[in-house]
């Protein structure tokens, strides 16, 4: 099962100051708005950095994805994520894969500890 490129999504309280620590640690501004998110990397290494939009950090996959925006040749679909991950026992929440059959879609599982890790399909 390929899930995709791995990054962290941290929920922070100061998006700039946030930034800011993170360039001095190397990582370049990539995507986002700059007001309420932005996506930082750093060699393949991805953070996604958001104020006010989550209550948790959160682990994601990007299914489609090699590497920070780099689309893959061939993935394993999100919708087939979810399905193996269901018929494994998992429970899905916030799950926008029955919205269409292929394309965009994404839906997050719980951990034991209750880390919410999120499969965010952009392709």
């Amino acid at each position: 099962m390929e899930l995709g490129v791995f990054s962290v999504s941290l929920t922070v309280a100061d998006l700039a100051a946030s930034t800011a620590f993170y360039d001095k640690l190397g990582f370049e501004v990539t995507g986002g708005d700059g007001e309420s998110w932005s996506i930082l990397v750093n060699g393949r290494t991805v953070i996604g950095l958001f104020q006010g939009m989550f209550d948790k950090n959160i682990l994601t996959f990007n299914p489609g994805w090699n590497g920070p925006g780099e689309s893959a040749e061939t993935f394993t679909d999100v919708r087939d994520l979810r399905a193996a991950l269901e018929a494994a026992g998992l429970t899905v929440e916030q799950d926008t894969t029955g919205d269409s059959s292929s394309g965009p879609a994404s839906f997050v599982v719980v951990d034991p500890d209750g880390n919410p890790i999120l499969f965010d399909q952009h392709v």
